[in-house]
């Protein structure tokens, strides 16, 4: 059988598709060699799959897998404004991010729409690392560079700085921890410390977007291929496997997590999408949206706009993002997200669905399939939530 790549395209787009040449991350040959499938993703030349995206996910739940997020887009904010900076540019109360952790936030318009979501993660007195999605890199960059002019900070762009690897899976822990001598025991959730993973200088964090326990490794680009393969090597014994961008997207529905362009969009404030808790409106100082988010979520509070909801089908056919969520005759909302769950093994799907029928167990519901309306059951999300 040739290792020649295939090349195609995401069942369901997770962001916009840059025209023109892909950006190539530095495990490309890599994942070449592997027999990859391959596919433009926000610009970038990425793995969907290596062999079975069945077979990956279910490693990713029951092992551990391997994943390249080099796509992902990191800048960093210096200076002794740099937390200033951040407080005024971002939702989320960046002031009270201890050294060396993490936090999950939003970055928004005056309007209060959503730009992206983001992570941002204290390195150290003074300086951190926002990680914004491939597709809103840019974006993400101008916009803080922008909001950063009245402060004494310096906005930089380090995304051809890092590679990026992430391990995930129960197994992860181990394999990570046979690689390198950092305190894996004491590194909590969303938290990093600097490390040596495999003879790498790496900033080892303790995060994911698959819902289970993992790792993610920031690196210089030279040493991302010897990275990968020390992972591999020790990872196999445990039955760790290559994972490419079409598991991830099954994993991240499964847990429930967001995807910008699908559960995020400029046309959604963060309270629309059943996350105004990210949003600190008691932070000391102004910061870009609060006029318009405090107006969002009274707004939430006297008049429930459509909620997130998860679906599960009585059958077999799979929903689609963009298609209509039915009830009694008439649209009632539309589906984000939508695939097959190995976990469940029933084709599953997020949607925004109007507030009368957004509680678990809500009956009447279904997905319009094709002039079809398949019947689905209304339920909390996360769909699947791992034991601790």
């Amino acid at each position: 059988m040739s290792n020649a790549p295939r090349r195609t395209s995401l069942p369901s787009p997770a962001t916009a598709l840059s025209e023109g040449a892909s950006r190539r991350t530095p495990l490309l040959a890599l994942h070449r060699s592997l027999g990859a499938t391959m596919t433009d993703f926000a610009g970038w030349d990425m793995p969907l799959r290596y062999a079975s995206e069945r077979d990956e996910h279910n490693a990713v739940r029951t092992t551990a897998g391997l994943f390249d997020l080099s796509h992902m887009g990191e800048i960093t904010v210096t200076g002794p404004q740099a937390v200033d900076a951040l407080d005024y540019a971002l939702v989320g109360n960046i002031g009270t991010v201890g050294l060396g952790r993490a936090r999950y936030t939003m970055i928004c318009q005056e309007d209060g729409g959503i730009v992206d979501d983001l992570i941002v993660y204290r390195l150290d007195e003074t300086e951190y690392m926002v990680v914004a999605n491939a597709g809103n890199a840019q974006i993400v960059l101008d916009a803080l560079t922008a909001r950063a002019a009245g402060f004494d900070a310096e906005v930089r762009d380090d995304r051809d700085a890092y590679a990026l690897i992430a391990v995930q899976g129960p197994e992860s822990p181990g394999i990570l921890a046979s690689l390198t001598d950092a305190d894996l025991d004491g590194l909590k959730y969303y938290a990093g410390l600097p490390g040596t993973v495999a003879g790498v200088p790496a900033l080892i964090a303790r995060t994911g977007y698959t819902g289970e326990d993992g790792f993610e490794l920031f690196v210089e680009p030279q040493y991302a291929e010897k990275l990968w393969q020390a992972l591999t090597e020790a990872g196999a014994p445990a039955g760790l496997i290559p994972c490419g961008l079409s598991c991830r997207d099954t994993l991240r529905l499964e847990a429930g997590m967001p995807l910008y362009g699908h559960e995020l969009t400029t046309a959604l404030t963060p309270f629309d999408a059943g996350l105004g808790r990210v949003v600190k409106f008691e932070k000391d100082g102004d910061f870009v949206g609060r006029e318009a988010l405090r107006a969002a979520a009274e707004r939430a509070e006297t008049a429930p706009p459509r909620g997130l909801v998860g679906l599960i089908a009585e059958g077999r056919r799979v929903p689609r993002a963009g298609m209509d969520v039915v009830a009694g005759g008439r649209v009632i909302g539309t589906v984000t997200s939508g695939a097959p769950s190995p976990t469940l093994g029933k084709p599953i799907a997020m949607a925004y669905v109007d507030a009368a029928h957004a509680a678990p167990g809500t009956p009447g519901v279904g997905v319009d399939i094709r002039g079809t309306h398949e019947p689905y059951e209304v339920v909390a999300l996360p769909f699947y939530k791992r034991q601790k």
